[in-house]
This record gives C-alpha cells, structure tokens and sequence, in this order.
C-alpha cells in the first residue's frame, strides 16, 4: 500500500461532533458514511451524502487527511495525494 508524508503525520483527534456531520446536524441535512478529519476533529459527511462536507472542509480549510468515522472501518484517505492509506 502507498504512503504519503500527510498519512504518515496524521494524528487522532477527537470528534468534534461524534454524534454526526457537524454541517448536517447544524442545517437539518442528512448524511451515508461519515469521515473525521485527523488534523482538527472534524467530522464531515461522504462524497455519497447530498452535501459532501468532508471534501468541502478539505478544499475550504486544506486538512488532508481524513478517516472513516463508521464503526468497524479504520482507513484514511488523503485528499493532497489521493492515498488510501
């Protein structure tokens, strides 16, 4: 599997919002999968739900990398490198 520099220095924040996306749960939206940001604790909606908030606080804030915040799923993704990691 390839690495990056960003996978490689990816720390383990805390959720900011652990019960959802934090854009959905603040307008009423709705959400598939979930991904936390591993630089600040973000947790953003999938490229699959109706406003993919994950990507859009990657191109709005430039963190990284992110993980899957669904239970039993422990991959990360770093959106700079288009890694899987």
């Amino acid at each position: 599997m390839s690495t990056c520099a960003h996978l490689e220095q990816a720390q383990d924040p805390s959720p900011r919002t652990p019960e959802g996306c934090e854009e959905c749960l603040a307008s009423g939206g709705s959400w598939v999968h979930l991904r936390k940001c591993l630089s600040c604790g973000h947790i953003g909606c999938c490229d699959s739900s109706p406003s993919k908030h994950a990507t859009a606080h990657f191109k709005e804030i430039g963190h990284p990398v992110v993980a899957s915040f669904e239970p039993g799923e422990t991959w990360r993704w770093c959106y700079a490198d288009n890694l899987i990691g």
